[in-house]
């Protein structure tokens, strides 16, 4: 302790501008944390900015809190003299997404050049327009290499160099690339640099905006959900309900994977979360430490595949799919395959438990976890309500944000929140003073200028029918129950007791969300170019041709695709970019377009489990403290069935809950259907355990294989 530092020493902290850099962090960090959850709940819900302009603001502060939280490489994470460098970078990704803002927004008309905003200007853009896009380019490839890894940045930059390729050869007379690379008239650096940053398809483009409408809200829903103490409830739950099986520890594992990744999407984090209970309570139990650790990941995995809210997939599934489906569609696809799954790992569970002669949860254990009936309310309440109103056909960001007003009323009663009587009345009074003022203000709606006539709720009264409508007064409620949650949001913020877990909640959802705000900016890159050059359409045709009538060959391909692309990738932009280059190749295969996203989605998270590179299984490795390959191995043994599903409901449509092209749904064959897996799945499991009443040997456990095999095929 008394020894000097090696900074002091060194003499690279002299001027004391490490030191300061490295002060001034930590409370910018929380700052801008607290401003991307406020922005994005307030414009999502009321649209005061143009659509670039929000997307601007949204990316420009997620790569600011990108570089102020990830450092330049792992191993330098403690050099203090590089802080500098990192606030510089920041304040530049941010004066990037700034002048975007400027350059696009009416209220700064005086600044655009010619008076021509930056939209409109496309094609002409000035040297200055240049300038930024390119170095905001360069920002996003550095910001997506900090916090997700290189391969989705070397990927853009491949995208990049084939469309300046392309263009070199025809202005220049370069060798003009083979068919199988698909060549193009493709684009000057100055129009890469246009599409890719300056215009709304690439970094302020699709890719951005299902982050910003749908992904990053339920971030935000899970973190405040955690606040509440809904989350422990879910462990205690499942503690209770499998706690005393034989087996029982793995079990909750799974089962509370599956309800907290169904919220959260994230399969670290979910491994994380419940990982830090379940695997020490299967460790106790007699499990091994890696196969501990592999259960929760296989769990884990799944947990975005779970229905209703399948940790915002479902969400971005309704932008990309063609012909558009509705909400309730892909619930109904998605429940069958996610309850086969996670059936699968809990019978696989069970048996190894059995040839392991694991133990129950001791009674003491059991005794300890008490289900709070507050705790329960709440999680019942913010489900019900996100649901209810996704079923009654509001957008998703509406009903996430109704949810969360849900759950902040509910938190004003907790008791353990450090808020005295006084305060818990003050701020109910609140929500309910502003919810009913908003509600007064549509019987005086046309008093109110235009600029704010969005924040009066929309009447009870339906125009066409001059009657009252149900609907629009469920409306009308979550209007003001929107209204309501931003006062009680800032009561909140001022009370001692409260405001700590906001801003930790809001601090937590940023700085969880950042990787996916950089890395959706990068794929913004991708899918620019691909739309603007049309490579997609070419390279569906080129994999068509290779594949030709073998649909067979088409899935395995864009498994292996799918896999390789997720490696140290989060599986929502791998999905992302897999759906932009292949979802048109298998509905021309004649596979049903939900169907297909499914099965681009599934292996998006299933390259979460698959060694080498299995982001979940790392993470349940050093909280199993085991090895980190042995973990990934048992992993990807016990979702093994998770590789095999997607192929069984391209197949047979009806486990999706859909009639085949051409067919009808019937009755018999969804029950053939499910009957088929399920058998398939126990003989699998039988096989993978080596057990069934009684420990099998090789020639048994073959046989179960073939068996398996047999059945799903």
């Amino acid at each position: 302790a008394s020894r000097p530092s090696s900074a002091s020493s060194s003499g690279a902290s002299v001027s004391g501008v490490p030191e300061m850099s490295e002060r001034l962090v930590k409370p910018v960090v929380t700052v801008l944390g607290v401003l991307l959850c406020l922005f994005t709940l307030f414009e999502v819900n009321y649209n005061i900015l143009q659509p670039q302009s929000a997307l601007a603001v949204f990316v420009g502060i997620g790569l600011a809190l990108c570089y102020l939280t990830f450092p330049v490489h792992k191993r330098l994470a403690g050099v203090k003299s590089l802080r500098f460098v990192d606030i510089v970078l920041a304040i530049l990704a941010a004066a990037c997404c700034g002048y975007v803002i400027v350059q696009t927004q009416p209220l700064f008309s005086g600044l655009w050049g010619d008076g021509i905003s930056l939209g409109d200007r496309a094609g002409g853009e000035t040297g200055m327009d240049f300038a930024v896009g390119l170095v905001g380019v360069i920002l996003v490839l550095e910001a997506t290499r900090r916090s997700i890894g290189i391969i989705v940045p070397l990927l853009a930059l491949s995208f990049v160099a084939h469309s300046y390729y392309c263009y070199a050869s025809f202005r220049y007379d370069w060798p003009v690339l083979p068919d199988w690379m698909l060549p193009h008239a493709g684009q000057s650096v100055k129009d890469i640099v246009s599409t890719t940053f300056l215009q709304s398809l690439g970094v302020f483009g699709p890719a951005a905006s299902v982050m910003f409408k749908y992904v990053f809200l339920f971030v935000v829903f899970g973190s405040f959900l955690e606040m509440s103490g809904a989350t422990q409830f879910i462990i205690d739950f499942a503690t209770k309900t499998f706690g005393r099986i034989r087996g029982g520890p793995a079990m909750v594992s799974v089962m509370a994977s599956g309800l907290m990744g169904s919220l959260s999407g994230s399969a670290v984090a979910n491994a994380v979360t419940t990982g830090t209970f379940t695997i020490p309570m299967m460790r106790s139990a007699k499990f091994p430490n890696h196969i501990a650790g592999g259960i929760t990941a296989a769990a884990a995995a799944g947990g975005a595949l779970v229905p209703p809210v399948m940790g915002a997939g479902a969400y971005m599934m309704l932008e990309l799919v063609q012909p558009q489906v509705t909400f309730l569609e892909i619930m109904k696809a998605a429940i069958l395959p996610a309850v086969l799954y996670y059936f699968s790992i809990l019978v696989l569970v069970f048996l190894y438990s059995r040839r392991l002669g694991t133990e129950k949860l001791s009674a003491e254990e059991l005794s300890r976890k008490k289900l709070k009936g507050f705790e329960a309310t709440v999680f019942f309440a913010a489900l019900g309500t996100l649901v209810g109103l996704l079923i009654c056909g509001f957008s998703p960001f509406r009903s996430v944000t109704g949810a969360l007003a849900v759950i902040l009323v509910f938190a004003i009663f907790r008791r353990e929140l450090k808020i005295s009587q006084r305060e818990r009345w003050l701020a109910l009074i609140v929500f309910c003073a502003v919810a009913v003022g908003s509600q007064a203000c549509i019987l005086i709606q046309d008093v109110f200028p235009s600029a704010l006539q969005r924040f009066v709720p929309t009447g009870w009264i339906d125009p066409r029918t001059e009657a009252m409508s149900i609907l629009l007064i469920v409306s009308s409620f979550l209007d003001s129950m929107l209204l309501g949650m931003f006062g009680l949001l800032i009561v909140g913020m001022g009370m001692p007791g409260w405001r700590p877990e906001i801003i930790s909640s809001m601090t937590k959802s940023a700085k969880n969300g950042v990787a996916l705000v950089a890395a959706s900016a990068c794929v913004g890159i991708i899918i620019g170019i691909v739309q603007q050059t049309g490579i997609a359409t070419d390279f569906s045709a080129t994999i068509k041709g290779v594949v030709e009538t073998n649909l067979f060959l088409a899935l395995l391909g864009i498994m292996v695709c799918s896999l390789i692309l997720g490696m140290g990738v989060p599986s929502v932009v791998c999905y992302l970019l897999m759906a932009t280059l292949m979802g048109s190749l298998l509905g021309e295969l004649g596979v049903l377009p939900l169907v297909a996203h499914l099965f681009i989605f599934y292996f998006g998270m299933m390259s979460m489990v698959t060694p080498p590179v299995a982001l979940a299984g790392y993470a349940s490795a050093s909280i199993a403290q085991a090895p980190m390959m042995k973990t990934s191995f048992a992993a990807f043994r016990f979702s093994l069935v998770g590789f095999t599903l997607p192929f069984m409901f391209v197949y047979r449509p009806a486990l999706c809950l859909l009639a085949p092209v051409g067919g009808e749904l019937t009755a018999a064959a969804v029950f053939h259907a499910v009957l088929a897996a399920t058998i398939g799945i126990l003989a699998l499991a039988t096989g993978l355990a080596g057990y069934f009443r009684r420990t099998l040997g090789l020639l048994e456990r073959g046989g179960m294989f073939v068996s398996a095999g047999l059945l799903l095929a």
